[in-house]
């Protein structure tokens, strides 16, 4: 793509300049970015003032539902990390929200604001159950096609966004979005449709809305033999997406080139980077890191191996959170994973002490909030002060200029 300005075709709209991002968007990249605009020890002590905070908002909102703080904490505790079979489930739930936060790192690198990874995410179970019941293939090939079927759904249901983006400059945080319940019709019409995807009818038996079990060659495996732990190998494959995305954006021209593009598509361009190619890229991988997930949701023990409608169980939305608390750093998502997935295995067991279930949305939303408001405010104080202090410097100009008058 050259840097020359191209006239559009008659009756078409304006081509996007820019490498997919969008306005609001791509501020709210910036501030969070490592080192960003708002970096520095001021963001880090808002940080924990934040998260301290919220823990207490927490708190206050569990008394006042009727329950116990600690007993809360205790429950928590025990449902995700208080035994073997608590790790087991911590665990499964991880993997997923893992590969849609490094999905998610992608594309925000290159400037790109994705809010479709639950969508994406539902097309690449939906590709994978179809792969894994139709095609006869023995052994563990039916469960790599099946995850590389997933993978490239996700992707080409993100690219969709990209191609709408760059023909006739359709948002790509509205589409993305848009996409996500589209995507949940497709999936509740085709666990409904005898001739898709629907659990075959025997006899006169009722048949409910989800496919039939997978095939034992498209299920994962657990690594080792452990007492009532069972580390799936979809977390390997999260854990070894994370480090491999983690070095390339470190140490490669390409990761060099996504920051870049992320910071300053004006630059990118003028320093020979194919703007539109690489966004439509980096939405792309980030589907097909949500796709995966999709796949890894439907071939482990954390489901019943059927795709349903409800599968993915807000895990897109979740993993896009778990991205923004780790400031874009696929390292970094590994523990902010792990801590939802903490959340999500315990917050069953908080029926037990009285507090309502959906409470623990609420405290990952505080949680959310505490980690994303700081560096944006830092950043709008900063900026504050900067034209204050470009103001008094503007202002002793003017005196000899009406003086002399």
């Amino acid at each position: 793509m050259s840097g020359t300005k191209q006239a559009a075709p008659a009756g078409s709209a304006p081509r996007p300049q820019q490498g997919g991002g969008d306005g609001p968007g791509r501020r709210l990249i910036t501030y969070l970015e490592p080192g960003g605009l708002g970096g520095g020890l001021p963001t880090a002590g808002t940080t924990v003032l934040a998260v301290a905070v919220a823990l207490v908002l927490s708190s206050l909102l569990v008394a006042a539902t009727g329950g116990s703080p600690s007993d809360a904490v205790r429950a928590l505790f025990e449902g995700s990390l208080g035994g073997s079979t608590a790790w087991s489930s911590t665990l499964l739930y991880t993997a997923p929200l893992l590969l849609v936060a490094v999905g998610a790192c992608i594309s925000t690198r290159a400037g790109v604001f994705n809010l479709g990874q639950e969508g994406q995410l539902l097309i690449g179970a939906l590709a994978g159950a179809w792969v894994a019941l139709r095609l006869a293939v023995p052994g563990p090939a039916l469960l790599l096609i099946a995850l590389v079927a997933a993978m490239v759904a996700g992707g080409a249901w993100a690219g969709l966004s990209s191609l709408m983006h760059r023909w006739r400059g359709v948002n790509i945080v509205v589409s993305t979005l848009l996409m996500t319940f589209l995507a949940q019709q497709l999936v509740a019409f085709a666990v409904t449709t005898p001739w898709l995807l629907q659990e075959t009818r025997l006899g006169n038996a009722t048949v409910s809305p989800q496919s039939n079990k997978l095939p034992e060659g498209a299920l994962l495996g657990s690594l080792g033999q452990y007492p009532n732990l069972q580390i799936n190998g979809g977390l390997l494959i999260a854990l070894l997406a994370a480090v491999v995305i983690a070095v390339l954006i470190a140490r490669s021209r390409w990761g060099f080139r996504l920051t870049m593009l992320g910071l300053n598509p004006r630059a990118a361009r003028h320093a020979g980077v194919r703007v539109a190619a690489m966004a439509g890229a980096a939405l792309a991988l980030s589907g097909a890191f949500a796709g995966l997930a999709g796949a890894i949701l439907l071939t482990s023990p954390v489901g019943t191996n059927r795709l349903q409608a409800g599968i993915s169980t807000n895990i897109g939305w979740d993993g896009l959170l778990v991205a923004l608390v780790a400031r874009n750093r696929p390292l970094l998502a590994i523990p902010v994973a792990l801590l939802f997935g903490v959340l999500r295995s315990g917050g069953g067991f908080l029926a037990a002490t009285g507090v309502p279930a959906f409470l623990v949305d609420v405290v990952k939303s505080l949680l959310v909030l505490a980690f994303v408001i700081p560096p944006v405010a830092v950043a709008a104080v900063r900026r504050r002060k900067e034209a204050r202090r470009a103001s008094a410097q503007a202002a002793p100009a003017r005196v000899p200029e009406e003086a002399a008058l």
